[in-house]
């Protein structure tokens, strides 16, 4: 399949509209039907997160803890976004995510979401399938989200940064309110137990005890050597000078822009927010943010 569509021949950038009160894109939606219809196995293994939180890192550790021995070919010749794909996705020229996710010759299938909870499709819950989601803290989400939709030809146009700031605070962004995403994904993972929630700054703080965590509810055991080279091929620079990892293939990207991989910082936030957006947004998010179990860290 071609993954170098001509930036010519894009469509203009999607218009945001309401889909079962959900901010969405018919990118996100062309394909509804064959989406909540998708037929998980039990052993497949889905990663869900709010955009820009960590998605592409995850999805690269859980295909080396499974794969790195037995598909070392495939890692140097197929980027991650085919061996992790988008379930919800679909976009001309290239296969839809379910197409994708159906052609996979890898076991267990890796699959990616950015679906709220409320929308994956049922037969992930029927099966009993592990998820792993990933969430990061408003503030770097909204900072990396904007620098992304500025790159990414099938994203709204952003607008400035201050437009950004405040459809962020609305929820009117692709995937809806980051508010409602992290706060109903943390709400089943108290009555389905096949639920992992990691936080993108446990990772940056220390990345082989998270993996030591998710190898454990995976029920995997690697070697500490494997454990070691998996800890370091999944660095941010290492990722960020990966052709299979950092989305350079994907031509509906335009990396003059903004790189797909940016800082990958805990605290960049600082470098765009005004001492009075700040303050704004500090108590707009103690207003949405009421579960005092779920708690994020802005700085390490």
């Amino acid at each position: 399949m071609s993954l170098k569509p001509d930036k010519m021949d894009l469509p203009p950038r999607p218009k945001l509209f309401d889909f079962h009160g959900i901010s969405m894109t018919h990118y996100f939606t062309d394909n509804w039907e064959n989406v909540q219809n998708f037929q998980a196995r039990p052993d497949d293994i889905l990663v869900a997160t709010y955009p820009k939180a960590g998605t592409t890192w995850v999805s690269y550790i859980l295909d080396l803890l499974y794969f790195s021995k037995t598909c070392q070919e495939r890692q140097k010749t197929t980027p991650i976004y085919e061996r992790v794909p988008f379930l919800e996705i679909t976009v001309p020229s290239l296969d839809s995510g379910t197409e994708m996710v159906e052609k996979l010759p890898t076991s267990p299938r890796l699959i990616k979401t950015h679906l709220p909870v409320q929308f994956v499709p049922k037969s992930f819950w029927e099966q009993n399938c592990r998820i792993v989601y990933v969430a990061r803290n408003a503030k770097d989400n909204m900072v990396s989200f904007f620098h992304f939709e500025r790159m990414n030809y099938i994203q709204p146009e952003p607008g400035d940064w201050s437009e950004f700031y405040q459809k962020f605070m609305d929820g009117k962004l692709v995937f809806g309110s980051w508010y409602d995403h992290v706060n109903n994904w943390w709400k089943k993972k108290q009555d389905y137990s096949n639920l992992h929630y990691m936080f993108y700054e446990d990772m940056i703080e220390d990345t082989g005890r998270e993996i030591d965590k998710l190898c454990h509810f995976l029920g995997l055991s690697p070697s500490a050597e494997e454990k070691r080279m998996i800890t370091g091929d999944v660095q941010f620079d290492s990722m960020k000078k990966d052709g299979m990892a950092n989305y350079s293939t994907l031509g509906i990207m335009d990396f003059k822009v903004s790189p797909f991989m940016r800082k990958g910082l805990v605290g960049d936030w600082k470098n765009h927010f005004t001492v009075a957006q700040n303050e704004k947004f500090d108590e707009d998010y103690k207003k949405k943010m009421k579960d005092a179990t779920l708690q994020f860290r802005t700085v390490l």
